[in-house]
């Protein structure tokens, strides 16, 4: 197995920056399409912990669209092969204190790159010494 071919890095940086781009102007439909439509497909969140991509979407429709701009640091892109690969990157939001963390899975399917999980969490911060 090939890491990080050149061509599928991007593919997958690609997919990886469309979702971003449509969670922070809240892009319900696109946020649909990238997550692959199954009954396997997971997303753990910061409050939640969905099963499926119907409970996926209904999380999303019932979202309060508030203000997600946040800046990404260390987004990394890993491919495996020409069909799998993972996005990982650390976030603040604006006018948040907490970094937060967020991963993906990506497969290739007959309809293009998407994501069969996903993880989002807060880093709480330390206290010294701790």
């Amino acid at each position: 197995m090939k890491i990080n071919i050149p061509e599928v890095v991007e593919e997958v940086r690609s997919a990886f920056y469309r979702y971003e781009q449509a969670l922070v102007n809240n892009e319900v439909e696109v946020l649909d399409e990238l997550f692959w439509d199954s009954q396997l497909t997971l997303r753990f969140g910061v409050g939640e912990n969905l099963y499926g991509h119907e409970a996926i979407a209904k999380f999303r429709a019932g979202r309060n669209p508030l203000d997600m701009s946040r800046d990404l640091m260390n987004t990394k892109i890993t491919t495996y092969g020409t069909d799998f690969g993972t996005a990982n990157t650390e976030f603040i939001r604006k006018g948040f204190v907490m970094n937060g963390r967020q991963s993906h899975t990506w497969v290739r399917t007959e309809k293009g790159w998407r994501i069969v999980a996903a993880h989002v969490s807060l880093l709480i911060p330390q206290k010294p010494g701790a």
